[in-house]
């Protein structure tokens, strides 16, 4: 059974989410955990001082509700790549796309120094299609440079009105020469799972991101995967989240509810005790107990490390791939009334076993390295939250010396060695000792 929860995570660039309900910005000073000392109310004084000299001697008239913008994301972009002022306009913009539909090109993104990084396209979007590529950088916007933009005002600049175009000028490694690429703007619709049988006996569930729609279309997957291949004739599933930035968090338990009996799904822990939440997995497994492999990659971030932690921590399911992105906080939205919200970093996730994987990610339990195509070597770079400026560090102080491993997916099915093997694990042609995973040796549920 589906269960919501009043969190949400919206990519790697993103991360885990909490809705509260404060529309009086005055409320926040009350709730402070911690009252500001007279020598922080001195230092607001100072910002003061400083707004109305700006405001009054500039050379020309500023706009002073983007002054106050600039500085409140100054402020919170100061504390790590996650946290950020979320204008009206975005506000909306983001409540829209976790209902699955939304304008736009396509593609996550997050700062990287001052320029834009694709986190990577979204599957069959406008920018997919284009050929954007996850770790581009985004330099020029319709010939405009993005130094100097904050995200939120170059993601403002990315969108328009549905068929118009933008040139969006690329930098991507290996390659010498900045990349023009023009993209069409369209409604993206985010069809977030598909699936296909592989031969007669595998049943292939591909998520690309958890919206409201997914644990609908997970549960959709599995009843159509069944009756099409014939239960007795199932000898498993292969769940993909590679290149999988985020989504709801409530849409990632319930995924991993989908194949779980009992147990701890995940927890978020804050900077108090008190603060600490767990959520579980109700009675019944959807799959009926047939073998599940998860696909993983650099790619997988938030609410897919979510769902692969939970699995493999309870021996359900044996993770395949590589390192994940390692996307392990939290943030809460905190709406502003008619003035937007603010996304502020405050708690970390860990899997069902205490891990958290902030800045180190999911590591598999077979590590298959996906060959990269002759074109694409050296074009590509490892991707990962420890590569991120100014991350938010693991609990532990711990990190993965590499920061993060390769989002290449080939499109040929064939070709896609990490699906392959899967395949192979579950037909028996491969052996491998981690396979199946013995439920016993899991986490006590």
């Amino acid at each position: 059974m589906m269960r919501r929860f009043g969190l949400l995570m919206t990519g790697a660039a993103i991360g885990a989410v909490a809705v509260v309900g404060i529309t009086d910005p005055g409320k926040l000073l009350a709730l402070s955990a911690n009252a500001a000392s007279t020598e922080t109310y001195r230092q607001l004084d100072l910002f003061g001082d400083v707004f109305e000299r700006v405001r009054g001697d500039y050379v020309e008239a500023p706009d002073e509700k983007a002054l106050i913008a600039s500085a409140i994301n100054g402020m919170l972009a100061s504390l790590d790549p996650h946290s950020s002022y979320m204008p009206p306009d975005d506000f909306k913009d983001m409540q829209v796309q976790t209902r699955g539909e939304f304008g736009g090109l396509g593609i996550e993104v997050t700062m990287e120094g001052e320029l834009i990084k694709v986190v990577t396209p979204i599957d069959d979007t406008p920018a997919f299609k284009a050929g954007v590529m996850a770790g581009d950088l985004i330099t020029h916007l319709d010939g405009d440079e993005v130094a100097g933009l904050t995200l939120a005002e170059a993601v403002d600049r990315m969108r328009g009105p549905v068929n118009t175009d933008i040139v969006i000028t690329v930098r991507r490694e290996g390659v010498a020469e900045p990349i023009d690429i023009t993209i069409t703007r369209d409604i993206v619709r985010i069809q977030s799972v598909k699936w296909e049988k592989q031969g007669d006996d595998v049943g292939y569930i591909r998520i690309s991101q958890f919206n409201e729609r997914t644990y609908d279309g997970v549960e959709k997957a599995l009843d159509e995967l069944e009756a099409e291949i014939g239960e007795d004739n199932v000898k498993g599933y292969i769940l993909d989240l590679r290149n999988n930035p985020g989504g709801l968090l409530d849409q990632a338990i319930s995924v991993s509810d989908a194949f779980l009996e009992r147990g701890e799904i995940v927890s978020t822990r804050g900077r108090e005790d008190d603060e600490t939440r767990r959520y579980g997995a109700a009675a019944g497994d959807d799959a009926d107990g047939k073998p599940v492999i998860v696909l993983i990659n650099g790619g997988s971030a938030s609410a897919s490390e979510i769902v692969a932690g939970a699995l493999q921590d309870h021996r359900r399911a044996t993770v395949i791939g590589t390192q994940s992105f390692g996307k392990g906080s939290v943030q809460t939205i905190i709406p502003l009334g008619s003035n937007g919200a603010i996304r502020l970093t405050t708690a970390r996730y860990y899997t069902p076993a205490g891990r958290s994987i902030q800045a180190r990610g999911i590591e598999p339990d077979v590590e298959v390295i996906q060959k990269l195509p002759e074109e694409l070597q050296g074009k590509l770079e490892a991707r990962g939250e420890a590569s991120l400026r100014g991350h938010l560090v693991s609990e532990d102080g711990e990190e993965k010396e590499r920061e993060g491993s390769y989002a290449y997916v080939p499109q040929d099915r064939e070709q896609d060695e990490q699906l392959q093997y899967a395949l192979e694990l579950l037909r028996g042609i491969k052996v491998n000792k981690v396979f199946p995973p013995n439920p016993t040796e899991g986490i006590p549920n």
